[in-house]
């Protein structure tokens, strides 16, 4: 996902993974040892299908997450999935700060968006960006609270949970893993809006050509 221009009832606080401790020194680690990718942008197929999910927890997984981190940051993202850097897997990565100013980093295995009541949650309709498509912003209401469980680079099972812009991230970067880009929920006219924006910029990034 590109930088933009409370508790949850039911669930114990102890099924969550704690994604703000040591967080420069572990997405240092993982920059450091990764090599940044080019980004693919909308019309790349890769992004219009659902990707495959992790069945490898090993080294080859590892070098891949090290890769994504290192690509978010040559594109000053907060957020990338696996299919923008071209590769069919349902992994994500993120280094984003929340609304209350607090950062988290980590890594999700085939996530899934847990379905959250009503009362737990509202609509924000605040600008979203995405790397792959570079340049453009729309308004897009999403859930301000989001929850999505997976597994972990090691397999292990793992639950994040989110507020405000942290949640527009974790949604946004589940939606990329299905085959859906932020401005697949816009309406034609918004749409339309966004990919003239881009057709109008030049991105700060390298990004893959579509053929």
């Amino acid at each position: 996902m590109a930088q933009q221009q409370q508790e949850t009832s039911g669930h114990s606080s102890g099924e969550f993974v704690d994604d703000t401790a040591d967080c420069e020194a572990r997405e240092t680690a993982y920059r450091e040892r990764g090599t940044a990718r080019p980004i693919t942008v909308v019309g790349n197929p890769v992004l219009h299908k659902e990707c495959q999910d992790v069945t490898a927890f090993d080294d080859g997984l590892a070098s891949l997450i090290d890769d994504m981190f290192a690509s978010q940051r040559a594109a000053e993202g907060v957020g990338l999935a696996a299919n923008q850097i071209g590769v069919d897997l349902k992994v994500f990565v993120y280094d984003c700060v929340d609304d209350d100013g607090v950062r988290h980093v980590g890594a999700v295995c085939n996530p899934v968006l847990d379905e959250l009541p009503a009362g737990d949650r509202s609509l924000d309709d605040s600008n979203e960006g995405c790397l792959s498509v570079p340049g453009a912003y729309e308004a897009l209401a999403r859930p301000d609270h989001a929850i999505v469980r997976g597994l972990d680079a090691e397999g292990k099972p793992v639950a994040i949970r989110g507020t405000g812009y942290f949640a527009r991230c974790l949604q946004h970067e589940t939606d990329h893993l299905y085959g859906y880009l932020y401005i697949d929920r816009l309406s034609k006219r918004e749409r339309k809006g966004a990919l003239r924006q881009m057709a109008e910029g030049t991105p700060r990034y390298e990004t893959v050509p579509n053929d």
